[in-house]
């Protein structure tokens, strides 16, 4: 999966509506600094968790940048992942390596016995999680470079 071309829209949920006659799709509206995106999330968008989405809601959404999208206002774009975030939490997307740094060097992952590490499905992870796309749930980092924080919870995206 191309992973590395997701972009990242954060946000609280103001609506959310059906999409026409699609029963299995809805049109998340999100407030992303006092402007709105609209997200499309589908039966094959990955909701982490199978959470259940409502209005009031912190959430990241990812879409993936090569596909198309409409040329309307408020912006609408295929929602690909969409999490749930704690209130100061925030969530990176990345590949990182053998020593857990991600791609781009904005984070450096200090792991101890606390930190929850699962499979998008849920299901406990038990191997390193280095040279994997990750889902990295995190509230603090260092001021170093790159910042190093201890993450609260992991997903691991296991190849297709």
């Amino acid at each position: 999966m191309a992973y590395e071309e997701y972009q990242m829209i954060t946000g609280t949920i103001m609506a959310i509506q059906d999409v026409d006659s699609d029963c299995c799709s809805k049109i998340i509206s999100i407030n992303n600094q006092g402007q709105e995106v609209q997200f499309v999330v589908s039966g094959r968008t990955l909701v982490v968790g199978s959470t259940m989405l409502r209005r009031g809601m912190r959430v990241a959404a990812f879409y993936d940048t090569n596909l198309p999208v409409p040329a309307i206002y408020p912006p609408r774009y295929q929602a690909e992942i969409v999490t749930m975030l704690w209130r100061n939490q925030s969530v990176k997307l990345s590949y990182f390596d053998e020593s857990l740094l991600a791609t781009d060097r904005s984070l450096q992952l200090n792991l101890n016995s606390q930190v929850k590490i699962t499979t998008a499905n849920g299901q406990s992870y038990s191997c390193s999680p280095g040279n994997a796309y990750l889902l990295v749930y995190y509230t603090i980092t260092t001021r170093s470079l790159p910042p190093v924080t201890t993450p609260q919870r992991i997903v691991v995206l296991c190849p297709g």
